[in-house]
This record gives structure tokens, sequence and C-alpha cells, in this order.
């Protein structure tokens, strides 16, 4: 986020398009907060500046109809949280959502007798819900990254914090793309060209000594002491936050591939994130309207079958459907699938073959 000072209501709007923020700060003190580079830079700046935002542009559109709020509100004798439902609602807020944040602040006093600070304690309660941040602490490798990272770690939530060498991980992929290491992204572990067996047969390619001597630098600074480069820890952190599922639509439920027709469509091909509490019926809409359509069962591993009132969870999350007619589900096709019960559609299109006839999805 540093540099993104300046973006004002345009940045301030598409946040209404998310469901969790990654905040990308560059830990090592090197680049202020206009982006420009400097020595000694508290990063903290930076991760009150997002907050303090965010805040101050939901309070102002907040406080600025607050009288006539209230009145409305004590007209139609709403509970409280329908009322700020109507108010949060531009955000992206539904009612479950603002309900859980307001039990969670136990307010007592009656709307009309709110102050500024009882105002802002609620948007504040209405942030963590709405807006779930992670701060991904970037440039770990650098000199004064250490102690930043510790003041930032004693002030701050450390779950909602990840330690990051976006660097380090862009090196990395750029050599296995490149054919010089078989690295596993999201792990400390890469092959060279001397650690292969003979009998290999995708031979990877030896490195000169200063691309050598580059990432034994990478070894030492990031993956050795951290683990990973962090990159995807963000991601599913992200996730995390969010409570949501990960879901595997499959076809064949032994194998776990996608394809049909003689075409495998590879290993657990699609991931939708979903809702906790979403149903095995409402899974298959997420996936593609026509498979809700020509819905008969599902299956899970080991070939047993589900209801279709049971919920998908972490243990219960790889599904194949049959329906009555065959739907041919494409990642290609524009016309996403989605629903109010998940975060994510699979981009998706349909081939009908053979009425009647039944087909895996």
């Amino acid at each position: 986020m540093n540099g993104m000072q300046g973006l004002g209501n345009q940045f301030l709007d598409d946040l209404r398009t998310a469901d969790a923020l990654i905040h990308v700060v560059d830990v090592s003190g090197t680049t202020d907060q206009n982006g420009k580079e400097t020595i000694g830079y508290d990063p903290i700046n930076d991760i009150d500046w997002l907050r303090s935002e965010i805040h101050s542009w939901v309070y102002n559109n907040l406080k600025k109809r607050w009288g006539s709020i209230v009145r409305r509100h004590q007209a139609l004798k709403s509970p409280v949280g329908d009322t700020l439902q109507t108010q949060f609602s531009g955000y992206g807020a539904n009612l479950a959502m603002v309900n859980k944040f307001v039990d969670k602040l136990a307010i007592k006093e009656p709307m009309e007798e709110w102050d500024d600070n009882m105002i802002k304690r609620v948007v504040d309660g209405f942030l963590d819900e709405r807006f779930p941040t992670v701060v991904a602490l970037n440039k770990i490798d650098l000199a004064d990254a250490d102690k930043n990272i510790d003041h930032i770690c004693r002030k701050y939530d450390e779950s909602r914090i990840v330690l990051t060498s976006a660097l380090a991980e862009i090196f990395l992929r750029k050599l296995h793309k490149q054919r010089f290491i078989n690295y596993e992204e999201g792990t400390d572990r890469f092959e060279l060209a001397e650690d292969q067996d003979e009998t290999a047969k995708d031979k990877l390619k030896p490195l000169d000594e200063k691309t050598r001597s580059r990432l034994e630098k990478v070894q030492d600074l990031v993956l050795f002491r951290y683990g990973t480069t962090g990159v995807q820890d963000t991601i599913k952190r992200a996730v995390d936050v969010l409570g949501l599922i990960p879901a595997y639509p499959v076809r064949n439920i032994n194998n776990f591939t996608s394809g049909s027709g003689g075409r495998t469509g590879g290993v657990f091909r699609d991931c939708i994130l979903i809702q906790p509490g979403t149903t095995v019926r409402q899974f298959a809409k997420i996936v593609h309207p026509e498979i809700d359509r020509y819905y008969q069962y599902a299956e899970t591993i080991g070939s047993r079958r589900l209801g279709e009132d049971d919920i998908v969870t972490p243990d219960i999350n790889i599904i194949s459907f049959k329906t009555a007619q065959e739907v041919r589900v494409s990642k290609t096709d524009g016309s996403g699938g989605g629903s109010g019960a998940g975060k994510g559609g699979a981009k998706a299109g349909t081939k009908k073959e053979d009425a009647g006839k039944g087909g895996d999805v």
C-alpha cells in the first residue's frame, strides 16, 4: 500500500468489492508513505494510515446523516442491527454480518444516546467484521527489517501478520519456469540439476555462478530463516480470516479429475471458496445453475452418497455431482456460476447431451 495515498475516493470505492484486505507493507523502512526511497521510515505509519482512511470514510458518511438515521430508527422502532444494515449495505454488508458485530460490541445504550465516541466504536466493530485485514510485511531480507518486525508484532495481532519476500518468490518462480530448479511453491524446497537422479526425464539446466550466489542468498536470508517466502501463506491467511471453506467439484470421485470423453481435465482442476454452512445442493448451484437444474445426487470420497442438505465442511469438500443430463462445465466460458451462499463461482458453460441420460460433474 506504500504510495497509495492520494488515490482517494476511487480507491475507497474499490474496497466495496473486497471480502478481505491484504495490506503489503515495506517492513525494511526504505520507502516512505509516498513510495520514495528513504532510510529509517517507520512502517507502522502505513498500517495506521490505511485503517484511519477507511475508518474516516465510513464514519464521515454515517455522521453526516446521523440525525435522520436516529429519527427514522425511532419512528420505525427498528432493531439496531436493521437500522445499521440499511446504512452499511452500500459497503456490501448483510444483516447477519451487522448483527454479528453489534452482538460483539454488546451496546446497551439506545441509539439516540450514542455520542461520537460510540459511533466511532461502532465503525471500528464494523470494519473488523467487513474488512478483515492481513498485513504482509514485505522485504524481510533487508537490513532493518528485523527490528521493525519486532516493533510491529508487539503492537498488532500477530495472527493477522505474515512475513514475506515477494522478490524472492518471483526469483524462485522464474528459475523454475526457466528449468534451472524444481521449486515447490509455499515451501523451502527446490531441486538443482546436480540433485537430480540420472534417470530423470526432465533434466534441469546448470546454474551459472552469479545466479547460484543469488539463490544461496535467498536460501540464507529467507528460506532457512522463515521457512517460506510467505507469498502463499499470505493468501492462505486471508482465506482463514474469512473462514471460507475450499471445495472441489470433480467429475471422477476416484481420481479427482474433471474431464470427460477421455480428457482428464487435471486433478482438482477447480477450487471454489464457499461460506461455512453451505449445503451440498447450494454448492451445486454455485458450480453451475444447470447442475442444480438437473441435479440427481452427489457423492464424496469412497463413493459415499451425500444428502442435499448435508453441509460442505473441510472434511467433506471433494464432491461429484450426478445429473439427469450431462452438464459440461468449462473453465474458459464466461458465464460464471454464483450464489449468495458462496464467495466465488466457477466460470462455466454447459453442453446438454442425450436428454434423460445421466451425467457426472
